[in-house]
């Protein structure tokens, strides 16, 4: 229940409405149960005082001549009807049930009840409209054979109902000054109690914008304890992230840089005096060379960003793994044909069940080229001595795995250098080839958002030539039937 209604949620006025809300419905419930205690608390002098009456009446009855009479004394009668707020009423009967003084009117008890002798007992009535109290005794006779004498005395309710009335103002009305008062100190109780909260606020608004330092933990209550951890690490996450940006954008710069450099020196020696023909198109070329790597470079940082952003929001469709590996083997047949590369596929056929995943069609066609074009680059050809590259498509229906493969026939990689080429901008030592290190980073990136893990081992182990081979294996994708393997 929130007393008070606010568009966004407070804490403040949260815990507020969760003390408030009790003390004020059980301040009706308290007034009510009040009320009980009162009227039971104002009506027990007044019933002792009607069974000390009947007490008293019953024993001004005597018996003579085998006769039961009963004798008031007046100025008895006067004290029992001596009253300004109540009417005091009372009745005798004798023995056979005969008037023998009192208000003949007055309501008889229960008839089912059972006699009690000597004994007063209370019970509610009415007399003339009225609700009375009435007490009343059976009095046993010293006659043979004779019924117990019934004597009544009853009285109207108004003094209880104002004892009663008065035991409430005496209790409740303190509690008019109580409860406002109540609701003051659980106001200020609340505020000094939130007072670290605001604290912890100005502290973090006065911080500089470059200041990612963690949050003092110790200095705030134990409950924001987990909230503050939660945020040193969003905090400790988010600088690193930064870093890693920074030492991106400080390679990138690098990787344009040559060239960039490139291009302007051979602007200028184009543009020298006496430069013959030749010269001019020789310049031209390599022009036209720093242009392609700076534009290859430019699309593998873009390639790089979208796979890095993609996260769980990235768009997933039903793909088929083989469709999309043999659609990049075709693409990428005539640089292989440049180099006299052998390039092929083998594996499962596209449509088979169980090479299917849910995943981005686009960035799984980018992985699958960054692992052809890396093969491509470094697996050494000629006329006489033509390179090898493999692509398959497998899968595994008993373990539930979809693997990829690219394998090549090139020098391999050196075990000190496995986890290296994964790093962005890292290009082994000794090679020519016109690269820009991001293809394997790229690939990596894109496993990772499809869930899936990449390994690098020897192709041929032992051998002179031992070659690489890529494993790209996505877990838990296969159907339960499998495709051939061609």
């Amino acid at each position: 229940m929130n007393i008070f209604h606010r568009e966004q949620r407070s804490l403040f006025g949260e815990i507020l409405d969760w003390m408030l809300t009790p003390l004020l419905l059980l301040w009706p419930v308290s007034l009510v149960l009040t009320w009980l205690v009162a009227q039971g608390i104002a009506a027990k002098p007044f019933d002792r005082a009607l069974e000390y009456n009947v007490a008293a009446l019953a024993q001004l009855i005597t018996v003579k001549n085998n006769k039961v009479q009963f004798n008031l004394p007046l100025p008895a009668r006067e004290l029992l009807r001596a009253d300004d707020a109540d009417t005091v009423y009372y009745q005798v009967l004798g023995a056979r049930g005969e008037y023998l003084s009192g208000e003949s009117t007055l309501p008889l008890p229960p008839g089912e009840e059972k006699v009690v002798l000597n004994q007063v007992l209370i019970r509610d009535g009415e007399m003339r409209g009225e609700d009375v109290r009435i007490a009343y005794t059976w009095v046993q006779l010293p006659l043979p054979e004779s019924r117990p004498a019934l004597v009544q005395v009853a009285e109207t309710l108004e003094k209880r109902s104002v004892l009663a009335t008065e035991i409430v103002k005496g209790v409740m009305l303190p509690q008019f000054v109580i409860l406002p008062l109540s609701v003051l100190l659980v106001w200020l109780a609340l505020v000094q109690a939130i007072k670290p909260l605001h604290q912890l606020e100005e502290r973090i608004r006065a911080r500089k914008p470059d200041d990612l330092s963690p949050i003092d933990a110790q200095s705030v209550p134990l409950e924001v304890a987990p909230l503050v951890s939660s945020v040193n690490d969003l905090l400790l996450r988010l600088k690193d992230s930064i870093a890693a940006q920074k030492r991106f954008l400080a390679d990138a710069a690098h990787q344009l840089k040559t060239p960039l450099a490139g291009l302007r020196m051979q602007a200028d020696l184009a543009q020298r005096e006496g430069a013959h023909a030749e010269e001019l198109k020789q310049s031209l070329r390599q022009i036209g060379r720093a242009s392609i790597r700076a534009t290859h470079t430019v699309n593998q940082l873009l390639a790089l960003a979208r796979a890095e952003s993609s996260g769980v929001a990235m768009p997933r469709t039903p793909c088929d793994l083989a469709e999309l590996t043999m659609a990049v083997v075709r693409d990428c047949v005539p640089r292989a044909i440049e180099k006299h590369i052998d390039l092929g596929y083998e594996g499962t056929q596209p449509g088979a069940r169980g090479g299917q995943l849910d995943g981005n069609a686009t960035l799984l066609k980018e992985l699958i080229r960054n692992l052809v074009d890396n093969a491509i680059n470094y697996t050494p050809s000629s006329l006489e001595a033509p390179g090898v590259i493999t692509a398959r498509v497998l899968i595994d229906p008993f373990g539930q795995i979809l693997m990829l493969q690219v394998e090549d026939s090139g020098p391999g990689v050196p075990e000190a250098e496995r986890e290296l080429i994964f790093q962005p901008f890292y290009r082994a030592l000794g090679t020519e080839v016109d690269g820009t290190g991001l293809g394997l980073p790229i690939v990596m990136e894109i496993a990772h958002q499809h869930h899936a893990t990449v390994t690098l081992e020897d192709a041929h182990p032992g051998q002179a030539a031992p070659g690489t081979l890529f494993s790209v294996r996505f877990m838990g994708e296969a159907n339960d039937s499998s495709g051939g393997v061609g």
